[in-house]
């Protein structure tokens, strides 16, 4: 994605490198494994070097990734540790957002969860790892950003930030395998206005998830 040509003074072309590449984290389409280049970047970005350190350093800040030399940027390795301090994270603050953004969910927000549930499906149906990473992250996002606290969606994307490129591996070598749908439970609760059931399914969702994660993804390590 080349962004918008702006002059280089202008702040929005910081602010715009640091939201295309913290996405791209969000999404998995940056790799473990993957020694990042700010001239790469900054060339596909059609923008200077300057304003992709400088969002390098902002993600680095989050954890997303590791800045060992100006030459080497990489994506920190997943461990057991690590793997296990995201989970109880995630399981504090993603089914606590969920359930304060219910009473939020109106009939527009539903069919789009709904809408974006079966592009989930097709996906894995289709093995388009890149259109099941934007369509799960869209659907997870579109509840959270539901509920009143936008702190409490900054702390949850930190924690996706660190694990994104991870279950992008996940996908990648996805065999199959059917787990129960929780973002079905997820909207039946929401259109039931059963916050401890959202909560739930939420909890559940992320734990199958963090479960795959371990079993097939501490395998690639970029150090």
């Amino acid at each position: 994605m080349k962004l918008p040509e702006k002059k280089e003074q202008d702040g929005s072309v910081r602010a715009s490198v640091h939201a295309e590449l913290r996405l791209r984290f969000l999404t998995g389409r940056i790799t473990p494994g993957t020694h990042l280049s700010t001239r790469r970047l900054a060339h596909e970005l059609g923008v200077s070097q300057m304003p992709v350190r400088d969002a390098l350093g902002r993600l680095a800040a989050d954890g997303a990734v590791d800045i060992r030399s100006k030459r080497r940027i990489i994506v920190p390795p997943m461990t057991a540790a690590r793997h296990a301090d995201l989970l109880v994270c995630r399981e504090l603050l993603e089914p606590a957002a969920a359930q304060a953004a219910i009473a939020r969910l109106d009939d527009v927000a539903i069919q789009r969860l709904e809408v974006v549930d079966k592009a989930i499906g097709d996906a894995l149906d289709s093995g388009d790892v890149d259109a099941y990473m934007r369509a799960n992250h869209e659907f997870h996002f579109t509840i959270y950003r539901a509920q009143p606290h936008p702190t409490l969606v900054q702390l949850i994307e930190t924690l996706w930030l660190q694990f994104g490129p991870y279950m992008r591996i996940v996908y990648d070598r996805y065999d199959g395998e059917r787990l129960a749908d929780q973002h079905v439970c997820a909207i039946r609760a929401i259109r039931r206005r059963r916050a401890a059931d959202l909560s739930r399914a939420i909890l559940l969702d992320i734990r199958d998830g963090m479960n795959l994660l371990q079993r097939n993804g501490f395998a690639v390590d970029p150090s």
